[in-house]
């Protein structure tokens, strides 16, 4: 088989299975239908793994698959461009999906929509295959939209209930406010560069690195700024950034699997992998990438912060997610592109592992999802603690777990970095350190340690009606389809750090996939000081990072093991503070006052004045009355009596002549 076969197999095999599933899932029943969409992506992680193999053997492909259609010297075409970035990102989101693909057996077993779901994840595993493959901007952007629907439909899978439908609602909204953005920078790269292909936009971008554009009034924009600053907009709702970040935690109302996939590898970070994609325009517009720096550490602070007081187990993780993609947004910032990437895949793996522990845990409290109603859970479920413990102290940034190479490199990079914000962006990721150590711990210690809180009823919170879990008994460890996805996730968040730190950050593994110029000082400067990984980790360990996170994980063991009272007393001494975060900043209340609520406001009025008073009240009812009120005063002459229409007839006969008389030109 020719690699360029290869190629098209990658996305062909789960979009296979899911249009079969979809299509005849009912009739071909659920043992079929998952092992069809789990080996449609199996095929592509395999694949994924020859194709990887392949770029590092030396071989790259940038060219079209399909011709779609031709407008002048435009061509928009399904094509695609192979490289070390994107290779990467193919192994990572098919492993990914496949470890969420096995796992959904044991979670959605007694699921009426089971066929359904699993013809959604691998859609979805499809769209993201597409956009991560894409060779010019049409292919991205309709990879980037499909993975905004099938996010839609798997945020509100279960459509019964009212909160699924809101959340997923919120979700597309807030996508479209971010993909207006986008397809305005789509446009300005259209008109001013001809063409939708990344190769020749990026090889002439630095013609276009002095040129102007006036937006309004008199005042210069610079073209590289304007089109960064909309793609980057696109990024932001796709990747959950301040202040376009409120759909990612109502969106835990999908099934947890849903959680995982979206939330680790696939969705939220085609934001990231488009900017490190789009780093040859990124890297002349230093504008641009002060404000993606502000923006990331904005994110990556405030959210840290919400995942404190948050009692849904997922909803932990959710916040976790939002904290975590700024700072790979920081990154990006500071022109770090490869330790946002690098973040990017650690995260990948300890981010599915902790949303699937959760998910394990939900199962067996019989879809309890409140933090208060667990503890104790250690000895009930060993595999699920001790993979658990593994994600926790790679999120938490503890050596020789992967996270912590990741995020020392991205705090690292912003310390060199001297961009304008950098400064602000330092203090948010070090603040960050702390108070991510202290709540991924609080959500451990909450769940596994402690006394039993947990009622074994058989009445659980979130999705009872609608997934696996078994009612009556103590909570039990469960299934290997449930068990073994979180083996396989605990392995790379333990060795993808230390494996591949020098490699990504240091080697050219990227190659010329990712573009950073001299001016941008912070990764060059982090290769020039690099002495190796183990003095990377005995740096680590002496530096304050290390002892921060040291610092929150002690904490979280003091305020809920030791001294569980010590948190209600905060609370109630931090009233206002706790009442901040535990409103999210209010940007909900804001939004559904200002923007629902503006909405709703215009469209009373355009209703009532535009539609009732002026449309149907004077165009349509008005016509109607002129008419009544003429067909009343002729009804006055249609009497039945000739003297009345001979009178009629001699006063038509004078106003004729009349008119004939004094109108008619001479």
């Amino acid at each position: 088989m020719e690699m360029q076969e290869i190629y098209l197999l990658v996305p062909l095999a789960p979009l296979a299975g899911a249009v079969i599933v979809g299509l005849f899932g009912g009739k071909l029943g659920r043992g079929v239908s998952h092992w069809l969409c789990i080996l449609g992506v199996a095929i592509a992680m395999v694949a994924s793994y020859v194709v990887w193999r392949d770029v590092f053997a030396g071989h790259s492909f940038n060219g079209d698959v399909y011709t779609w259609l031709k407008s002048g010297s435009v061509k928009f075409a399904v094509g695609f461009l192979i490289d070390p970035l994107t290779a990467t990102m193919m192994l990572v989101v098919t492993f990914v999906s496949l470890m969420v693909h096995i796992y959904t057996i044991g979670y959605m077993e007694e699921d009426p929509g089971y066929t359904r779901f699993f013809s959604y994840i691998s859609l979805f595993t499809f769209s993201m295959l597409m956009l991560v493959m894409s060779n010019n901007f049409v292919q991205l952007f309709f990879g980037w939209e499909a993975v905004g629907l099938v996010s839609y439909l798997l945020i509100g899978f279960w459509y019964t209930r009212p909160t699924a439908i809101y959340a997923n609602l919120k979700a597309f909204l807030a996508n479209r406010v971010g993909d207006f953005g986008f397809v305005l920078g789509i446009g300005l790269i259209l008109a001013h560069f001809g063409t939708l292909e990344y190769a020749p936009v990026f090889a002439t971008a630095a013609t276009f690195a002095q040129t102007t554009v006036n937006l309004w009034g008199a005042t210069q924009w610079s073209l590289m700024t304007v089109i960064c600053i909309c793609l980057f907009i696109g990024a932001m709702g796709k990747s959950a950034q301040v202040p376009l970040h409120v759909w990612l935690p109502d969106s835990m109302e999908g099934p947890t699997p849903i959680s995982a996939l979206i939330h680790a590898a696939t969705m939220v970070t085609a934001g990231i992998f488009m900017v490190a994609r789009m780093s040859p325009l990124f890297e002349l517009s230093d504008t641009a990438l002060s404000f993606v720096t502000i923006v990331g550490a904005t994110t990556a602070l405030f959210m840290a912060f919400l995942g404190v007081v948050q009692n849904d187990i997922k909803r932990v993780v959710a916040y976790s997610t939002l904290s975590q993609l700024g700072y790979m947004t920081v990154a990006l910032g500071v022109s770090a592109y490869s330790a946002a990437i690098f973040h990017l895949m650690t995260h990948a793996f300890f981010k599915a592992l902790l949303f699937l522990a959760a998910g394990s845990v939900i199962i067996a409290l019989h879809h309890e999802q409140d933090l208060r109603r667990m503890g104790g859970l250690r000895k009930y479920m060993p595999i699920t603690y001790w993979t658990a413990v593994a994600g926790s102290l790679a999120l938490a940034g503890i050596p020789p777990f992967a996270g912590f190479f990741s995020k020392d490199a991205i705090i690292e990079a912003v310390h060199f970095s001297t961009i304008a914000g950098h400064g602000y962006a330092y203090f948010a990721v070090m603040a960050g350190v702390f108070i991510t150590a202290f709540y991924s711990f609080r959500m451990l210690f909450l769940a596994f340690h402690g006394n039993e809180r947990f009622d074994m009823s058989g009445h659980g919170h979130d999705d009872a009606a609608h997934g696996g879990g078994h009612h009556g008994g103590p909570p039990k460890e469960s299934p290997w389809v449930v068990t073994v996805p979180l083996i396989l996730l605990a392995i790379p968040s333990v060795y993808a750090g230390w494996a591949y730190v020098e490699p990504m950050l240091i080697e050219t593994y990227f190659g010329n996939s990712i573009v950073v110029r001299p001016e941008h000082p912070a990764i060059w400067t982090l290769k020039a000081e690099w002495h190796g990984v183990d003095a990377f980790v005995r740096h680590g360990v002496l530096s304050l990072p290390f002892w921060l996170a040291v610092a929150g994980i002690a904490s979280a063991w003091y305020c809920y093991l030791v001294n569980p009272a010590l948190p209600e007393r905060l609370k109630r001494a931090l009233g206002p503070i706790y009442t901040l975060l535990d409103n999210k900043y209010y940007f909900d209340r804001f939004n559904d006052w200002f923007f629902a609520g503006g909405a709703r406001v215009l469209g009373g009025f355009l209703s009532d004045v535009g539609d009732r008073a002026i449309i149907d009240g004077f165009f349509v009812n008005g016509a109607a009355r002129v008419v009544g009120w003429t067909a009343a005063l002729v009804r006055h002459v249609q009497s039945g009596y000739v003297y009345h229409y001979a009178f009629t007839m001699i006063v038509g006969v004078f106003a004729g002549l009349f008119a004939l008389l004094n109108w008619w030109p001479r």
